[in-house]
């Protein structure tokens, strides 16, 4: 009798142990094919060996001259993150993300400085318009330096029917002992951010082309 509670046990914590790893790996590659999760990206060799990645993707019903306006201006104080703001605005990073396009806002060059909040930036590392932007940097702690470098890359690709694909990104490398400690629940935020990110710009963005004229998925 004991025996099988033991067994009993052991099975209920390794069918635990499963759905945990299954509902991660869904969370790190959500909405993105094995093939985009595994494949190369522009702005991988930036951390040639990471420690955790996350690839998300979305395909978007406009092309990419819709969709690239909006990737140009990302950022507080710019566009915002398309994102939940009243979550992000909870942590004081005072994000209002845009309707609309602002041509001053659609500058982007290696360099220049993309904000999280008003203290916090990542650095543009590579951008090539409607094609991939890069970010770099990470969030310090107090006066210490990010214990881990990362990278943030949106990269868009052509898609049958006037469509876009857009994949995201994001790739750490931990130069603390202790920095997955950190680093792994906010990926699991970051996870509830990106997903609504990837569907605020679709959104965005397909309104922008139904505006314009150009075909979506749900026009004939």
């Amino acid at each position: 009798m004991r025996f099988r509670r033991v067994v009993g046990v052991i099975a209920v914590g390794g069918g635990a142990v499963v759905g945990m790893l299954a509902v991660r790996r869904w969370q790190l590659r959500w909405g993105a094919t094995s093939h985009e999760a595994d494949g190369a990206l522009p702005g991988d060799d930036i951390i040639a060996n990471s420690d955790l990645v996350a690839t998300r993707a979305i395909t978007i019903g406009a092309p990419i001259s819709q969709v690239w306006p909006w990737i140009a201006q990302l950022g507080q104080g710019r566009g915002g993150f398309y994102s939940y703001d009243f979550l992000e605005n909870l942590v004081g990073c005072d994000i209002h993300s845009a309707d609309q396009i602002v041509s001053e806002w659609q500058e982007v060059g290696i360099g220049g400085q993309i904000r999280l909040a008003p203290q916090v930036a990542l650095t543009v590392t590579l951008v090539e318009q409607g094609k991939f932007l890069v970010l770099r940097g990470g969030v310090p702690m107090g006066n210490t330096s990010p214990p881990y470098d990362f990278t943030w890359a949106f990269v868009l690709q052509d898609e049958p029917g006037e469509s876009t694909r857009l994949l995201v990104r994001e790739r750490y490398a931990f130069m603390r002992p202790w920095a997955r400690v950190l680093v792994e629940p906010v990926e699991a935020v970051s996870f509830v951010m990106s997903q609504k990110m990837l569907r605020g710009i679709r959104d965005r963005a397909e309104r922008s082309a139904a505006a314009t004229g150009s075909p979506t998925p749900n026009q004939s």
